[in-house]
């Protein structure tokens, strides 16, 4: 099929856009949608929690930073940030990271097959500036230290084995992660003006103990092809790891990371965009780019990403209007819900339970604009499957 290009966007004022740009599987150019219209709809009234959503979805407050969460004993953490869904039997755990640093670190929230809070408890603690991360294959959370010559430690979010840092995966100022079990390597992006984007190649799939870092080699144009260069010296010193390989590709600002259906997608902040890698042809483009839509599309401060079974992505505004936007197939870009009242935050850790019918989801610093004033969210109703 034709391959889109950016270029050819339909722009809409207010609330959505249609662009062209091959977000997923090279699908026919789609007509605009309508102002105010994307899949799930305008966004209502404010609700009790200050949350605008479409209509049939309900939020509730599953926890605050300095508070028990529910009627554990378990005090939340600060700056509530990166996080991911695992399948319990028949409930599920929310993983999410706290940035503050020093003693950063990750904690877990338990939910039986209702969605009643059962257990909270810490996974990981004493690091630094924990800001995203990434699920595994086999269900262990890497968290990313946001800081010079930070690490990634891979977590047990039931809370039984210790952390383990893995110094294989370098050091450098760490974002997202993202798994790709075709390819067996993880990407990671890199959080700075000059950043870069990474994968790695463990020596065993499974084992993240020791490996290949690579920086991904292209030029400095917005679409083309690519290629994988060996990391020299993947502990970033006395030379940044960025700076080690002529030809790398800088992004500005690295980071949320999604894997699906060969292909990984990352945003960056510093120039609001979203790339994407088509891991089958090794090319890459742009599937989003603010720049374009001359600022007319809702989506800004791109941040954490994450994506569902029916292709949608769902990317978390840092600032902007406080929006989680979602990305359709056929490349809508609306809005999916808005935080009232909170503009001095950001929205972080966006993440589904393994059933897709909930969705996890932080605002980092709450009503108050200090780190001490977290607030994590779920968000129940019919998500597209």
């Amino acid at each position: 099929m034709e391959r889109r290009s950016l270029l050819r966007a339909a722009v809409l004022g207010g609330t959505s856009a249609a662009l062209g740009g091959t977000l997923w599987r090279g699908a026919a150019y789609a007509a605009p949608a309508q102002p105010g219209t994307g899949p799930y709809g305008p966004l209502g009234s404010p609700d009790a929690n200050g949350i605008r959503l479409p209509a049939g979805f309900t939020s509730r407050v599953i926890a605050r930073s300095g508070q028990r969460v529910g009627t554990t004993s378990y005090t939340w953490h600060n700056a509530p940030d990166g996080g991911a869904c695992y399948a319990d039997g028949t409930g599920w755990i929310y993983v999410s990271n706290s940035e503050i640093n020093p003693s950063g670190g990750a904690s877990a929230v338990k939910f039986s097959s209702t969605g009643a809070i059962t257990a909270a408890y810490r996974i990981l603690s004493d690091t630094r500036q924990n800001c995203a991360g990434g699920k595994t294959p086999w269900n262990t959370w890497l968290s990313c230290e946001e800081v010079s010559l930070g690490y990634v430690y891979e977590t047990d979010p039931w809370g039984t084995n210790a952390a383990v840092q893995r110094a294989a995966m370098g050091r450098f100022k760490h974002e997202a992660a993202a798994a790709d079990p075709v390819r067996k390597v993880i990407y990671l992006t890199e959080d700075e003006t000059n950043g870069r984007f990474y994968r790695f190649v463990p020596t065993t799939w499974g084992n993240l103990s020791s490996g290949t870092l690579q920086v991904m080699v292209a030029g400095s144009a917005t679409s083309g092809s690519f290629t994988w260069t060996d990391i020299p010296d993947p502990d970033g010193s006395p030379t940044a790891t960025r700076s080690q390989v002529s030809g790398s590709k800088s992004f500005n600002g690295g980071e949320g990371c999604h894997y699906a259906n060969d292909t990984v997608w990352f945003t960056t902040k510093g120039d609001n965009r979203v790339w994407q890698l088509n891991l089958l042809d090794n090319t890459y483009e742009l599937a989003y780019d603010d720049s374009l839509v001359n600022g007319t599309a809702p989506l800004t401060g791109v941040d954490n990403i994450t994506g569902t079974s029916s292709g949608d992505l769902f990317v978390a505004e840092d600032g902007g209007t406080m929006e989680i936007c979602v990305i359709t197939p056929d490349d809508v870009v609306a809005s999916f819900l808005r935080i009232d009242g909170q503009s001095g935050s950001e929205i972080t850790g966006p993440a589904f339970s393994p059933n897709g019918t909930r969705l996890y989801f932080s605002s980092q610093r709450g009503t108050s604009g200090s780190s001490s004033g977290g607030i994590t969210y779920e968000v129940t109703g019919p998500f597209r499957s």
